[in-house]
């Protein structure tokens, strides 16, 4: 039986060992994700790509497949802007709190930047877009 606490403790533990190799690997330093996005050097390139292998891999073995329906309206342009925002502010929004723990205070701008457009997203979808918030928690 699982208990909230239990779960609780599996995450933060996960999310402790996540953290620390990410920022072993690299990806949480800036000008190591600057050298990958400017393809100066591919060695973080091919541990995003291990890592994106390895996850098809282990999808296939469950047996992960995807929700039937549509493909949200906001994915492509959302997608746009999700690697347009990693590649200047050199990471998705996990790596600044990453970075912050690291003692890279200048993160925080990029954290509250996260926050901001969270912010936008929502009011831009209420008042001008209305798109369907699916599973998107918009």
């Amino acid at each position: 039986m699982r208990t909230r606490g239990a779960v609780l403790v599996a995450n933060v533990i996960t999310g402790l060992a996540l953290g620390f190799t990410v920022t072993n690997i690299g990806f949480g330093d800036y000008a190591e994700l600057n050298r990958m996005f400017t393809f100066q050097d591919p060695r973080m390139l091919f541990a995003f790509a291990g890592a994106v292998g390895i996850i098809v891999v282990v999808f296939a073995v469950v047996g992960a497949r995807r929700t039937p329906g549509r493909i949200h309206a906001g994915v492509v342009p959302g997608g746009i802007m999700f690697g347009t925002g990693w590649a200047i502010s050199g990471g998705c929004p996990a790596i600044p709190i990453i970075q912050v723990a690291s003692g890279y205070l200048p993160a925080l701008v990029t954290i509250a930047g996260v926050m901001v457009g969270m912010w936008l997203c929502r009011w831009a979808n209420a008042r001008l877009f209305h798109l369907d918030r699916g599973s998107c928690g918009l």
